[in-house]
């Protein structure tokens, strides 16, 4: 029922095409990329965008003067004027958003109790050798100066 160049093997001459077999043509060629123009120069992804739309600036009107701020800011300022008006989703997403930057900074300051000590015992070795430095130079400059 089936061909018989589909049931041979491998080695016998006839080429098996199929799953994880494409035809020879098809193949790419060894030593050629799969996509040999690739993404073109200059062109921008999501993020890139995303994040240059943000940074433009805007001129908003503020309490009857005109303001220059970033798109980004003003849109800050917007949802924090929403929450403060009584919008609860803009209140809610506000006080998550607040908590996870605080936290955010919170890992970020390593613990200061334990870099104090050990700063200290780098900052005191640090200035032994200065002092033993400076007093081995303040030596040899004085012995210069009497030498004149």
């Amino acid at each position: 029922m089936q061909d018989s160049a589909e049931n041979s093997p491998p080695g016998n001459g006839a080429k098996q095409v199929g799953y994880r077999n494409p035809p020879e043509a098809t193949r790419f060629k060894k030593g050629q990329s799969g996509n040999p123009k690739g993404r073109r120069k200059g062109s921008l992804n999501v993020a890139t965008v995303f994040a240059q739309t943000l940074r433009e600036k805007v001129v908003v009107n503020e309490n009857g003067q005109r303001k220059t701020m970033t798109k980004f800011e003003a849109a800050i300022k917007q949802f924090v004027n929403k929450a403060a008006s009584g919008d609860l989703r803009a209140l809610q997403l506000l006080v998550s958003l607040s908590r996870e930057a605080e936290t955010r900074e919170r890992q970020s300051l390593p613990n200061s109790s334990t870099l104090n000590e050990s700063d200290q015992r780098v900052i005191e070795g640090i200035l032994k050798r200065f002092q033993t430095s400076t007093d081995e130079q303040g030596g040899t400059c004085n012995e210069k100066s009497n030498s004149e």
